[in-house]
């Protein structure tokens, strides 16, 4: 896992009030009942520069959000469907060879070293620094889904359309990433989602078959852990449903959630190690049916997300949540009154990185500062 790290998957509509502890006030939000506290810390929602002027998509990915946050004031993620870096609120272009592609940065390291996807007549993935003339297309790389990740070491993760898990280091693949022992006939791997410190790496595997004796036809998604050193790939427990695993921390402890594609359900899911064990639930948001774990911090334990109701009965728009670690699913301030927000990564430092929709309805890349303090239990 990176300085921080990312999942993107948000949505919106009408509302009412769960926040009514929150001030809006040019731009700046605090909230009553915060959270933990967090020490040097301002509390306050910073609107990043953006290059888009669409709203917020109800059930599907967004064109803007800020996805990664790396050292100091340096953030990365996506605006207006590009991918994008900041420091601090000014926005930056990553220089693509063709300057009309869509795609977004999804992580950044410590160190700075960037890894983002490209996508249109050509699809891969890419590292880059700020500063650099041109970004380092990755071999073998292709854009299937926007899940890669970066660790400190600037080991590179993700998966391709071919149904292959990959581990790339400056710029060169090290590794491919095996199947638990024990995996049935046509098993791929769908999905790689994260990598820590140590370099523990997460993912989910595929798996549609037919079984010989009986003609029993099964078909699922279950998590993967890949230890660091190269250690046999372990099965996760899975949910009820479809276990969606979406980021790692130092401990090994992962989030994410279970997803009941059928109903849009979504419930927020946590494994802790040692692995394989038993999947813990976090619960939800008070104020909605529904939620996600898109990302936890490094070392402090706090996750965060988005609550959601079904795209089609948005009673109240989704707004980011946070859980820092034991009681309730805690709510994060809107940036203005009945419009959705979204949570998509989480640094050691407070800061909390998403989205936010405005007072005018637009759709913003936003940073949550000292988020732990902001965060509050609805009433």
């Amino acid at each position: 896992m990176n300085d921080t790290r990312t999942r993107a998957r948000t949505r919106t509509p009408r509302a009412a009030a769960a926040a009514a502890a929150a001030l809006v006030l040019a731009g700046v939000v605090t909230a009553a009942g915060p959270a933990t506290a967090a020490t040097g810390c301002t509390p306050r929602i910073q609107v990043l520069g953006s290059i888009g002027s669409g709203g917020y998509q109800v059930g599907n990915p967004q064109t803007e959000g800020v996805l990664g946050l790396g050292t100091g004031t340096l953030s990365v993620g996506l605006s207006g469907g590009r991918p994008v870096y900041w420091t601090g609120t000014r926005l930056h272009k990553v220089p693509l060879p063709d300057a009309t592609a869509s795609g977004a940065v999804l992580a950044v390291n410590k160190g700075g070293l960037m890894v983002g996807a490209v996508h249109g007549a050509d699809d891969y993935l890419f590292t880059y620094r700020a500063g650099d003339a041109a970004v380092t297309r990755l071999p073998g790389s292709d854009f299937l889904y926007a899940d890669a990740d970066v660790n400190d070491a600037g080991y590179v993760v993700s998966a391709t359309r071919a149904g292959l898990g990959i581990v790339w280091k400056d710029g060169v693949k090290v590794r491919d990433l095996p199947l638990p022992a024990g995996a049935a006939p046509g098993t791929r791997v769908e999905f790689v989602t994260g990598v820590n410190g140590k370099g523990d790496v997460l993912g989910m595997a595929h798996e549609d078959y037919e079984v010989p004796e009986t003609g029993e036809h099964r078909e699922g998604t279950y998590p993967v852990l890949w230890p660091a050193g190269g250690g046999p790939a372990q099965a996760l427990s899975g949910t009820a449903n479809e276990s969606h695993v979406q980021d790692i921390d130092e401990s090994g402890r992962v989030v994410g959630y279970d997803w009941n594609g059928m109903g849009y359900r979504y419930q927020p899911s946590v494994w802790a190690p040692p692995h394989p064990g038993p999947v813990g639930a976090p619960g939800v948001l008070k104020t909605h049916p529904y939620g996600t774990l898109e990302a936890i911090t490094p070392t402090t334990n706090v996750s965060v997300g988005t609550a959601k109701f079904h795209p089609d009965e948005q009673t109240l728009p989704d707004q980011a949540q946070l859980w820092p670690g034991t009681g309730p699913v805690l709510a994060l301030p809107r940036l203005a009154a009945n419009q959705a927000s979204a949570a998509s990564s989480a640094a050691d430092d407070g800061r909390v990185g998403g989205v936010a929709v405005n007072a005018a309805g637009t759709l913003k890349p936003v940073i949550w500062t000292c988020a732990t303090k902001q965060a509050y239990l609805p009433g």
